[in-house]
């Protein structure tokens, strides 16, 4: 088992979210140090921050998705978040997550693919090696993160699964719970949640399966024990607790869209210059920087990933917001 109990792991097997900083800033200034760095023991980032709880779930840094941007706290990451199966206000998923059942966990790989499969998460783990990146978060409600998440890219996935001529776009389902997950017993949204991305999108390396966060499995409220990170979309695209990805013809219709797609697009790329109807989106505040002086930050072209603008060439990103 790649998971093991936590009275299994020796204090020196897990990195400090301290560690953690000083690996990604050698590596960007191309340390040598780096490797030491890891295997040195834990303290806290601050004194007064949470630290991790769950299993250790170690990934090389990979300096190709690397954000330069301070990383949002552990505490911050872990209590302040959108998951409306557990509630609408921002502290129920931490309040309320603890319920939901993450064992035994599979997820269907299916649709307009060659290699239909069930994997079991901990095959999962195991399909492709796991990698530290640091991405920025961008929540279409005007506030945003730096989080270090584990994971691989979605594609190790997608050519295990040999997608054929017809798939076009990818849809992810999310697990539904009714008694674990007070939110869905209500009508805000037409559960399970379900997001989409085109296939090339799916494709490109950002796109990023997670299934940890500094250095730990997943936390229940930030999506466990599988998630997708699309750091250049607004954050709702990132579906959490996924149980099922198929491969489709035609475009998905997703849980926003059938909601309120006048607000919520398929493609959701992070445009200061597309407002949402009822604010504006040219600013953000990125939590644990909210001071009452703080100055809002100007939010950036598909949110600083600039290597994506290729694929929409020819695209109107108003029209197709």
């Amino acid at each position: 088992m790649l998971i093991r109990k936590p009275s299994d792991i020796l204090p020196s097997e897990i990195t400090t979210q301290a560690v953690y900083q000083q690996r990604r800033r050698l590596m960007l200034q191309g340390g040598a140090a780096l490797a030491a760095a890891g295997a040195t023991g834990w303290s806290a980032r601050q004194a007064f921050a949470a630290a991790p709880t769950g299993a250790a779930l170690p990934g090389t840094p990979n300096p190709a998705f690397q954000a330069t941007d301070k990383p949002t706290s552990y505490e911050d990451v872990t209590s302040y978040n959108n998951y409306y199966e557990f509630g609408t206000d921002k502290s129920d998923p931490a309040r309320y997550a603890s319920a939901l059942r993450t064992e035994p966990w599979t997820v269907q790989v299916e649709g307009e693919v060659g290699k239909p499969q069930t994997f079991d998460i901990d095959a999962l783990r195991k399909l492709a090696p796991m990698e530290e990146r640091l991405y920025r978060l961008r929540c279409v409600e005007g506030w945003s993160m730096v989080i270090p998440w584990v994971g691989y890219s979605l594609n190790a996935l997608i050519k295990q699964v040999e997608p054929t001529g017809n798939a076009k776009y990818v849809e992810f389902v999310t697990a539904v719970q009714t008694d674990t997950m007070r939110g869905v017993r209500g009508n805000v949204l037409d559960w399970p949640y379900v997001e989409g991305l085109r296939l090339d999108e799916a494709m490109h390396p950002l796109t990023m399966l997670v299934f940890g966060l500094y250095g730990h499995v997943l936390p229940n409220q930030n999506g466990a024990p599988l998630r997708l990170a699309v750091p250049w979309k607004y954050g709702f695209k990132s579906a959490k607790s996924l149980v099922a990805i198929r491969f489709v013809e035609q475009q998905p219709k997703t849980a926003w869209i059938k909601a309120a797609a006048r607000e919520y697009g398929f493609f959701a790329n992070v445009n200061p210059n597309v407002d949402h109807p009822r604010w504006s989106q040219a600013t953000e505040r990125r939590i644990g920087e909210d001071g009452f002086f703080t100055p809002k930050r100007k939010t950036l072209m598909f949110n600083g990933y600039d290597e994506v603008a290729s694929l929409y060439q020819g695209l109107d990103l108003r029209a197709n917001y």
